[in-house]
């Protein structure tokens, strides 16, 4: 009977470091970068032994929950969102980066920062807080519920323009077969370096993953493993 309780007993002591090994992220769904930042801390969290399962939700809808701790935290966003969502903790260095830019179907001009689209309607993606902050102000902005019902209102003359990540947009209106119609301008408005975020209870964690961001920005592993991914979702059929 002994032996009995403590096998108990030590499958009670285990299951919390057990529960540590699987972490829950919110990835905005339909986003090509979002999965490209997943598979970046999927690798960065292999090193240390924890699983990574993910919740694909709208923009809005992933930092109601992931703030709120119903999941444990965002694959990436931009370098200010704790200030609107304290829950949320950064984690350092950044994992990824991201080139919002401007896709058209009828415009020609050189861009030069965001003011440069002000006097146009602009269709941007709700929940993604590099565009809500780029053309907060503006007098003419549509938020979309996703990436690809943008590529299909911007196609149907609903705005002028859209502004979305340069390598998303590429993906989306590839998808649609819409690369006749919809292109790109150049330059991007601006390149945004963006960061893995845990919710609060995992603030041990934090430094740890960190480490490991660092070890793999050092080494060259984080730009060949983004490289890899960017081109193996370009090349998809």
């Amino acid at each position: 009977m002994w032996r009995i309780a403590l096998a108990c007993l030590s499958l009670l002591a285990a299951a919390p470091s057990q529960a540590q090994e699987r972490i829950r992220l919110a990835r905005i769904a339909d986003i090509p970068d979002q999965y490209v930042g997943g598979e970046i801390l999927r690798a960065v969290y292999a090193k240390l032994d924890i699983r990574l399962e993910f919740e694909d939700v709208p923009g809005k809808r992933a930092l109601a929950l992931s703030s709120a701790g119903e999941v444990d935290g965002e694959i990436q966003r931009i370098g200010t969102l704790s200030r609107d969502y304290p829950t949320l903790v950064q984690v350092t260095p950044a994992i990824n980066y991201i080139e919002p830019a401007v896709f058209t179907t009828k415009l020609r001009f050189d861009v030069a920062g965001w003011n440069s689209i002000r006097d146009h309607s602009i269709g941007i993606v709700r929940g993604v807080g590099s565009s809500e902050a780029g053309t907060r102000g503006m007098a003419r902005v549509t938020a979309t519920t996703s990436l690809e019902s943008m590529v299909k209102m911007l196609d149907a003359d609903r705005f002028d323009l859209m502004v979305t990540d340069l390598f998303s947009g590429l993906v989306a209106v590839r998808k649609l077969n819409l690369q006749a119609r919809i292109y790109p301008l150049a330059p991007p408005l601006e390149r945004i370096y963006i960061y893995h975020y845990l919710h609060e209870r995992h603030r041990d964690l934090v430094p740890k993953v960190g480490r490991v961001i660092a070890q793999m920005e050092a080494s060259g592993e984080l730009a060949a493993l983004r490289e890899t991914l960017v081109k193996q979702v370009l090349s998809a059929p």
